[in-house]
């Protein structure tokens, strides 16, 4: 029985997974197995919402092993060192508990097919004290960090006579993290509110966004960008382009420009890259921010049983340019990656992957959203803002749960989340 190995368990890499199990894992035609570092898939777009409390991912985070158990595949938890393209195995490292001690050692899984399905970190450029002072938000565990840093500002403020009352954050990189969260933020505080924290109101909060480039979201058309900027200045948000970080400390921020930017809280949401260690991992092609670079078929251009989708995929075009890195991309490439391993099971040829850009939507909370649909589908693009383009935005997540879960479950889900938000706080305070 072949032995498919998937490493990464973001949008691409469960939505793979589950694939497989359906059509193989379940009918004993192959073995898949899942590798993440975590236990449970959080849809990562989503980050932004848990950082600041209006989104409980309690609710909407998905069990590796329930999901290994529901659809046919195998799950192990485990981060990856190394891949030994001989003998065919993928290198985990030992597994510790919160006090630093072993319980499972360094271990080895066998492969006949690999994919890398990594997905991507907060790039620093190596810019001074970033590292130290900043937070990333790339992962759960730094949104918890940043909700937890900004419920005891709030608190602080609450309770302490002679304390300043303003909160301060500063976001570095104006992408769609960055814009989404500033927006969020301001939403959230009206929600705070409510809950006891009555001396916190939207005049206490400074919202600082910052952008090297000449404007913010510099990645999508520009009339998007004007349109946010629109928006995001009118609730409050200061919006400074052509301002460039040069490092940080643990009040604030360094600019090109000489100035220093005062904050409470900071942070850094400048770029991506893979993490380190992927650096050529296993002999293979990577490119400066450590993507394995890959062949029209998604397979590493140094070993075609090894295949790569997500964020940690270099893909070029053929008009030159690489495939953006987007949960779009990732689902994409999860479709053409599952119908080529199906394809090497049974020696049939394999398909070249063609990217397909269905516009870009940026949700600013609940004050508006913004974007193009349709991309490169016709000559131009359609713009759209408001309560359409909102609902496109969370059709595009439901999307990834019918995938994941399928219809049923997933109308079974939009259901209980009605349910919460009548049974449960608007905000997660805790």
């Amino acid at each position: 029985m072949e032995k498919i190995v998937v490493v990464g368990g973001g949008a691409g890499g469960l939505e793979l997974a589950t694939k497989l199990g359906r059509k193989l894992g379940r009918k004993k035609k192959a073995h898949i197995t899942l590798v993440d570092r975590n236990t449970t898939h959080l849809w990562k777009p989503l980050l932004h919402e848990i950082a600041v409390g209006t989104m409980d991912e309690g609710n909407d985070a998905v069990s590796y092993r329930a999901q290994a158990y529901a659809k046919g595949f195998h799950f192990r938890i485990g981060t990856l060192t190394d891949i030994d393209r001989e003998q065919r195995q993928v290198v985990l490292a030992p597994v510790l508990d919160e006090e630093g001690v072993e319980y499972i050692p360094a271990t080895r899984i066998d492969y006949d097919y690999l994919v890398m399905a990594l997905g991507s970190v907060s790039n620093d450029f190596g810019t001074p004290g970033v590292k130290e002072h900043c937070i990333f938000l790339d992962s759960a565990k730094q949104a918890h960090r940043f909700r937890n840093k900004l419920l005891n500002r709030f608190l602080r403020i609450q309770r302490v006579p002679d304390e300043p009352d303003e909160v301060r954050i500063a976001i570095v990189g104006a992408g769609a993290t960055g814009v989404e969260l500033s927006a969020e933020l301001h939403h959230a505080v009206k929600e705070f509110h409510h809950y006891g924290f009555d001396a916190i109101t939207n005049e206490h909060l400074h919202v600082t966004l910052l952008e090297a480039g000449e404007r913010i979201l510099p990645a999508l058309p520009e009339r998007i960008s004007t349109a946010a900027t629109r928006e995001l200045t009118n609730i409050g948000v200061k919006v400074r382009t052509q301002t460039m970080v040069t490092s940080a400390e643990h009040n604030g921020l360094h600019t090109k420009d000489g100035d220093f930017i005062e904050a409470d809280l900071m942070v850094w949401a400048a770029g991506i890259k893979v993490p380190e260690f992927m650096a050529n991992i296993g002999g293979l092609e990577t490119n400066r921010i450590n993507q394995l670079t890959v062949n029209p078929h998604l397979q590493a251009t140094r070993d075609e049983r090894i295949f790569a989708i997500g964020d940690c995929a270099e893909f070029i075009q053929e008009d030159g340019k690489r495939v953006p890195p987007r949960a779009q991309s990732a689902h994409q490439m999860a479709d053409t990656c599952y119908d080529n391993l199906l394809a090497c099971l049974h020696n049939k040829p394999l398909k070249t992957y063609h990217y397909k850009d269905h516009g870009s939507l940026i949700s600013l909370a609940n004050y508006s959203t913004v974007g193009s649909l349709m991309g490169n589908l016709t000559r131009g693009s359609l713009f759209i803002e408001g309560r359409m383009a909102r609902v496109v935005y969370i059709s595009l997540y439901r999307m990834h749960q019918v995938a994941v879960h399928g219809l049923i479950k997933t109308g079974l889900l939009m259901l209980a989340g009605k349910i919460n938000r009548w049974l449960r706080p608007r905000l997660k305070l805790h």
